[in-house]
């Protein structure tokens, strides 16, 4: 088992019970998650020694935060305290052909105030194999984007693989300017993780005769991204995930590994969602346990898509299953039978 360490933003998450629409109701559930912070949640359910930094208050919200991580073994030595505020994301699932909605109230929020002197890089990285970001992170503010690009060059130094998922989020910033930071750290990041959107977003790179919004997905559209972005960058490896929406409950799901000279498809499940927020967290915490494991490609992208289907199936951001999980389904049993 191997160290990872993960860096970005740990969110309060206000819901609404079920389906119910924000306009509909007068109490909210409350609970923690962020991509990097899912992450490291995932991993360290597997078995993984896994570390989370970021910046986040020393008031009762804040701990409560930090608990959050604590509770599944996750590290959480490395976040500094500091600030006044913990960052809201308010979620409505969507149903059927409504999709799901998300309101930030992130603006100020502790990491929004963190300097590069809250960060011992060289010490965080002591005994690491692996550190993970996504591109939400840096579109917080220019401050952090460049803590995020220390960590990076920080990594290196210390022989650290890195992964990048980069996550674009419109209402964080533009798509000139998430071209712009991303080109730079990107040049860092030896595993490069997105989705059917983010290289079109964030690099302008498309796939050919897909349209996500229909739900099709053109497998040969794909490769090329992929050889694109790995061309560009000199990535070792891009998974690139595959979903097909029919409605905000019912979607198709896959991926596919580069490795630079082939290219890996795993099966493609179809699943019925709970609840899809940290979906792709959880295939880059499948991923990362994969690699880390020696899992050859194949093995490798069957396992990510394994854990980010069973994702879907769960309350909450963060993924809480085991290995011996995810391994039975990716092994090909997704009956879903009662276990006795």
């Amino acid at each position: 088992m191997g160290k990872v360490v993960t860096f970005g933003e740990l969110m309060l998450r206000l819901a609404p019970e079920g389906y119910y629409r924000f306009a509909q109701v007068d109490k909210f559930g409350a609970t923690f998650g962020g991509g990097e912070a899912n992450v490291a949640v995932s991993l360290a359910n597997y078995g993984f020694d896994a570390a989370f930094v970021s910046k986040l208050p020393k008031h009762e919200i804040g701990q409560a935060a930090i608990n959050s991580l604590r509770k599944y073994g996750v590290d959480v030595s490395g976040v500094a305290r500091g600030g006044d505020r913990v960052g809201i994301y308010y979620l409505e699932k969507g149903a059927s052909q409504r999709p799901s909605k998300v309101i930030y109230d992130r603006a100020g929020s502790s990491i929004y105030t963190a300097s590069k002197d809250d960060f011992d890089w060289k010490k965080i990285f002591d005994g690491a194999d692996w550190f993970h970001f996504t591109g939400i992170t840096p579109a917080l503010n220019d401050d952090v984007a460049a803590i995020c690009l220390d960590a990076c060059k920080a990594a290196k130094e210390a022989g650290v693989k890195i992964s990048c998922d980069l996550n674009y989020r419109n209402k964080l910033w533009s798509k000139e300017k998430a071209g712009q930071v991303m080109a730079v750290l990107c040049k860092y990041v030896d595993v490069c993780i997105a989705n059917e959107e983010d290289a079109a977003d964030v690099f302008g790179i498309h796939a050919a005769n897909t349209d996500v919004t229909a739900g099709e997905v053109n497998h040969e559209g794909y490769k090329d991204v992929a050889k694109q972005l790995a061309d560009r960058f000199g990535f070792e490896k891009v998974a690139i995930t595959l979903r097909e929406s029919l409605s905000a409950n019912d979607n198709n799901w896959s991926a596919m590994l580069y490795d630079g000279n082939d290219y890996y498809f795993s099966k493609k499940y179809k699943m019925h969602i709970v609840d899809r927020v940290g979906g792709g967290d959880s295939f880059g915490g499948g991923l990362i346990a994969a690699q880390l494991s020696g899992y050859d490609a194949q093995r490798t992208i069957e396992f990510a898509v394994a854990a980010s289907c069973l994702k879907h199936s769960i309350e909450g951001d963060y993924n809480m299953v085991t290995m011996e999980e995810v391994e039975k389904l990716a092994g090909g049993d997704g009956s879903g039978r009662v276990q006795r």
